[in-house]
């Protein structure tokens, strides 16, 4: 299976990030749906600055319709496509974490900075089709202030946002107020 990996915008400030239109083929996303909103994997995650559900895909048994997340030409492809945005090698040691937010959840101001942790991530955003009412937006900051917003994404299925992890890659996700939101975050460290 290859990615479709449209990009549409790509900024170097605040931070340095791209925007993808999309990246699954249509088969590959809806069984990517399925598959999430069925799993018994989830384990409900809390913080001073988010309440969320979560888990690490690579640590879970995949269902031969999505098993391509596992494939190392998939996280390959991947890695050379982020790689090749921010003109840097990358580790072919990728990560891969599953987010689900429901009604009253939400993700506060962060910039994703942990000593040793990973460099760049790609996020894919996956949904039934959600409406402006039901939140979930994906916020870039200019400055660790909440009020100094650069963009608001919507959580529009099958879309993604790529970005270089630094001190100022200040984001936040909006409450959701209604509908699920589900993420693949893909963790890229540079070499």
């Amino acid at each position: 299976m290859s990615l479709d990996l449209a990009l549409v915008d790509y900024r170097e400030e605040p931070i340095h990030y791209g925007l993808f239109r999309s990246v699954f083929a249509a088969h590959a996303n809806a069984a990517l749906l399925e598959w999430l909103e069925d799993s018994d994997a989830w384990q409900l995650a809390q913080t001073d600055f988010y309440e969320q559900y979560e888990f690490c895909v690579d640590d879970v048994h995949l269902p031969s319709t999505v098993g391509f997340l596992q494939l190392p030409l998939i996280r390959a492809e991947l890695c050379n496509a982020i790689g090749s945005l921010f003109k840097v090698e990358l580790s072919s040691d990728v990560r891969l974490l599953a987010h689900k937010l429901v009604p009253g959840q939400h993700i506060g101001i962060h910039n994703d900075v942990i000593k040793g942790g990973e460099t760049h991530r790609l996020t894919v955003q996956l949904n039934r089709g959600l409406a402006d009412e039901d939140g979930g937006f994906f916020m870039l900051f200019n400055s660790p202030d909440p009020s100094d917003i650069h963009k608001i994404l919507k959580p529009l299925n099958n879309s993604a946002l790529a970005f270089a992890i630094s001190e100022r890659s200040n984001h936040a996700v909006s409450v959701q107020r209604s509908g699920v939101r589900f993420t693949l975050v893909f963790c890229f460290n540079e070499r």
